[in-house]
């Protein structure tokens, strides 16, 4: 038996000794090498000469030489700096002597970085000084709240106390800052303990001032306003001597105010006044101490409390207007830079806060329009906050960037109006959109339409004298764009709420106007000087012109000429991009191309049951074909200024309009019309094919001229729809050897389109190809191309002996006999176009249709055909093989005997 522990600590101890050893016997080694080092320099050392002894005097002069004595300097006043040195070669020497005597004192060691805060000291100086702020301010919250539901203390009993608690924490706060500063206490930054005692202090003396005016009336606006006032004076004195933990905490505490302490019968202008006296503390803080961070959390909060209360009727408009409007009023007083009271601006910058500022007010100032139902006061209201933007754009170009949210809210306010006024514009499987239709509270049009001049007005005018009074480039092209954008897109929003996107002659004289208008400002720019900016200037302006124009070709004809005005604007995009190079030019065209796109797939037929039934000569040719040549134009002048992104957006829709084209014509000369049919026939299938190759050969020999990776792509694309379409449609689906289709005449029938042109085509799209693609790519298509002229020649057989409806009878022998006959005919044709033309690809496909023919010979004329028929066919197919054996051995591949050798 075995002790299992002790043999384990028995082995272990084994282990252990054995590698102490090996490290015993590495130490060994390395003191013996170092050992034999040592040895080996004290030999060289002992074998090396020795000197002469030296004489005293020697020595004396020995040991000078290695120790100098030190020689004294003397003080002499400072040379001036500008004054050059006349130090001669002797002190110059001196000197240099002296700085190798003076020993240099030994460098500083480096500080040593400070610890790191443990976990510990996180959660004792910083997260307890946190959250016991908070809690007091809750605490002071909670209390006045329960003091309210228990029915506990009166009213007036409560807002002393809460008066008297916010006093103590003040004083708190300020004992512990003079108490740290008197006994020199360097406070944490992210901790400041009197800081969140004075914010606690502060935010419980806004919640009683609230609570006393709101909830008790103990206070009248008038006293109830100063309060406040004084109350947010002292936040802000507080924050300047306490730091931004004050100015965050008591803040966000005076905006959660009204959440915690709040009654069941809320006062709306209580709240939004008290709310606007907040802001403009806030603002003004962010001001003085120049705090970004604190603007933005005064907007966000000041946006919050604006959601909350968009659905509480009509009566509650003026209030929701008053805290927007006081809003604005303080963002741009305070936080646009440049401007009033504002911060300082650099020299026409774009700011990321002016412009945030004001925009955010006027978000929500659309919003209250919206849910207000655009009622009178609404809109007037949000016209005056759009009038403020321009103002203060003018004024300071740290805003400019306030003019785009302007220009888009503006439009959206107008077509959101438009839309409710005409519910069939967004109407759904389930019907129309609730909400959508009129109510009694809109808006009338009246106002709407002086307000949309207004707007058009202010924005174009001042948009255009923009142009000479700034010089950064960017803040003029914002200018130009909602001078443009603005004008274009209320006339459009207004002519679908008043003429419901009919035809009209007054929308279409005012857009002829505003294309003069327009037309006009472009010319005066290009006469000023240059200028920053004043190039994009132009082009937009220029292409407000085409706009313009292309909304009165819309107005002023049927509704499909919406898509062709935007792909004329498409175009004119991509001319200007060719006289300007400004790279928005090009991006816009591109837009536009996409926006006409969207549109034929909302509705294919353009002109929707008006399309007519009369073939080729329809709105398709005028929906489809004007597009897909402006397309065209534009791809060619954009092509000129590079291959970019743009350019093959345009390219993609002008081949896509050009397929698009020919195929719903198709369609409908096939259909009467019914561009809708659920099913499509041999004809169109036909049709399509061919015209799908036909694409397809354009497409490979224009790709060689423009090296378009479009072109190239469509080619394949179009190739590939046009080889399923014939495999799947013409050889399955379609075929009339399986469906009763009438076929029509003995040789100009449908067979003729479906098969015989379709093979032509595959044939010349093979030779397009040849040594540009792959081989096999051509191989395939040229395979292609002979099983169709194979199948067009059975085919019309079939047709020969079933007539028009080849699906129906069985199949005899002398039609059995004529497949044989007329595959052997075809091959041997093949055979001499290949050896006329020298086509090796032509005598390859003569070998695969004798080698069908030999196959069909043994395997079904041998076991089917009878008689005559049966010797007929093997004779003629026998003659045949021999002919083409005899032709390749005599013609195609006739060996030349070699020349008799010279003789000697």
């Amino acid at each position: 038996m075995f002790d299992w522990p002790f043999d384990w600590f028995s082995i272990a101890v084994a282990i252990a000794a054995f590698v102490l050893a090996l490290k015993a016997f590495n130490r060994a080694d390395h003191l013996r090498a170092r050992l034999d080092a040592l040895e080996g320099a004290q030999a060289r050392a002992a074998a090396a000469p020795v000197p002469p002894p030296l004489s005293p005097l020697q020595e004396v002069e020995a040991t000078l030489a290695a120790s100098p004595p030190p020689i004294p300097t003397i003080e002499q006043p400072a040379a001036p700096v500008d004054s050059p040195s006349l130090a001669t070669s002797d002190e110059a020497l001196t000197a240099e002597a002296t700085d190798s005597t003076t020993t240099t004192p030994p460098p500083s060691p480096p500080p040593v970085p400070a610890a790191a805060p443990g976990f510990e000291e996180r959660i004792g100086t910083r997260w307890v000084v946190w959250i016991g702020g908070l809690t007091l301010a809750l605490g002071g919250f909670f209390m006045v709240r329960y003091s309210i539901e228990a029915g506990l203390l009166g009213p007036g009993v409560r807002t002393t106390l809460g008066g008297l608690f916010a006093l103590a924490l003040l004083l708190a706060g300020e004992w512990t800052r003079r108490t740290q500063s008197i006994a020199d206490i360097e406070a944490l930054p992210i901790a400041n303990i009197p800081a969140i005692l004075t914010a606690a202090g502060t935010a419980v003396a806004f919640a009683t001032v609230y609570a006393a005016y709101a909830l008790y009336d103990f206070l009248a606006p008038a006293p109830a306003f100063v309060l406040l006032g004084l109350v947010a004076l002292g936040t802000l004195a507080a924050a300047l001597l306490h730091g931004p933990a004050l100015a965050g905490l008591g803040v966000a505490a005076a905006f959660v105010t009204p959440v915690l302490v709040s009654s069941g019968e809320p006062d709306y202008w209580a709240l939004y006044i008290y709310l606007g006296i907040v802001t403009a503390a806030a603002f003004g803080l962010a001001r003085v101490r120049l705090w970004r961070w604190l603007a933005i959390t005064t907007i966000v909060f000041a946006l919050l409390w604006t959601l909350p209360c968009l659905d509480c009727g009509p009566s509650m408009i003026a209030p929701h207007l008053f805290h927007v409007i006081a809003g604005f009023v303080f963002a741009a007083l305070l936080v646009v830079c440049g401007f009033a009271f504002g911060p300082s601006a650099e020299a026409e910058q774009v700011e990321l806060i002016s412009s945030g500022s004001l925009a955010a007010y006027l978000f929500a100032a659309m919003m209250i329009v919206l849910y207000g139902h655009h009622a009178d006061s609404t809109v007037i209201a949000f016209g005056l906050l759009v009038a403020g933007t321009l103002f203060v754009a003018w004024r300071a170009p740290a805003a400019a960037g306030a003019l785009a949210a302007a220009a888009t809210f503006v439009f959206a306010v107008f077509v959101e109006w438009a839309v409710r006024a005409n519910p069939d514009m967004l109407v759904l499987p389930g019907g129309a959109m609730p909400g959508i239709g009129p109510s009694a509270t809109d808006g009338s049009i009246s106002l709407h339409l002086v307000t949309a001049a207004i707007f058009a007005a202010g924005f174009g005018v001042a948009g255009f004298l923009a142009q000479g009074r700034f010089n950064a480039a960017k803040v003029t092209v914002f200018w130009a764009a909602c001078a443009v954008f603005t004008p274009l897109a209320l006339l459009v929003a207004l002519y679908a709420r008043i003429a419901h996107l009919d035809r009209s002659i007054p929308f279409a004289i005012i857009a002829v106007l505003l294309a003069a208008a327009f037309g006009a400002a472009t010319e005066m720019l290009t006469r000023r000087e240059e200028r920053p900016g004043l190039q994009i200037a132009i082009a937009l302006f220029a292409t407000g012109t085409l706009g313009a124009l292309a909304l009165a070709f819309t107005f002023s004809l049927e509704k499909g000429w919406l898509s062709i005005a935007l792909a004329l604007m498409s175009m004119g995009a991509a001319w200007i991009s060719m006289q300007r190079p400004i790279p928005f030019m090009r991006a816009l065209a591109a837009i536009l191309a996409g926006i006409v796109t969207a549109r034929i797939a909302y509705e294919p037929r353009i002109a929707g049951e008006a399309i007519g039934t009369t073939p080729i000569f329809n709105w398709l040719l005028w929906g489809y074909g004007v597009p897909a040549l402006s397309f065209w134009a534009g791809s060619h002048f954009l092509r000129r200024r590079g291959d970019d992104a743009p350019l093959r957006a345009v390219e993609s829709a002008a081949i896509l309009f050009t397929v698009l084209l020919a195929f719903m014509e198709i369609r409908h000369a096939v259909n009467g019309g019914d561009v809708y049919r659920n099913n499509a026939g041999l004809t169109e299938v036909a049709l399509q094919v061919s015209v799908a190759l036909a694409m397809a050969i354009g497409l490979e020999r224009l790709r060689l001229r423009s090296g378009s990776l479009i072109h190239n792509i469509s080619a394949v694309l179009l190739t590939a729809f046009a080889g399923l379409a014939a495999v799947f449609g013409l050889l399955l689906l379609e075929t009339p050897l399986l469906w009763p289709i009438n076929v029509g005449g003995t040789f100009l029938n449908v067979l003729l389109l479906g098969y015989a042109l379709p093979a032509i085509l595959a044939l010349l799209l093979s030779y397009a190809v040849a040594g540009r693609r792959h081989r096999y790519y051509g191989n395939t298509i040229a395979a292609g191309a002979l099983i169709l002229a194979l199948a067009y020649v059975s085919f019309e057989i079939r047709r020969l002996y079933h007539g028009p409806v080849m699906s129906s009878g069985g199949t005899g022998d002398a039609e059995q006999y004529t497949y044989s006959i007329a595959w052997l005919i075809f091959g041997v044709v093949l055979l001499g176009i290949g050896v006329v033309v020298n086509s090796e690809r032509a005598r390859l496909a003569s070998a695969a249709v004798i080698a069908l023919t030999i196959l069909k010979a043994f395997l079904i004329d041998m076991s089917t055909l009878e008689g005559i028929y049966r010797a007929l066919s093997f004779m003629c197919l026998g003659l045949v093989l021999v002919a083409i054996g005899w032709l390749y051995q005599r013609i195609l591949f006739r060996r030349q005997a070699a020349p008799p050798a010279p003789v000697q």
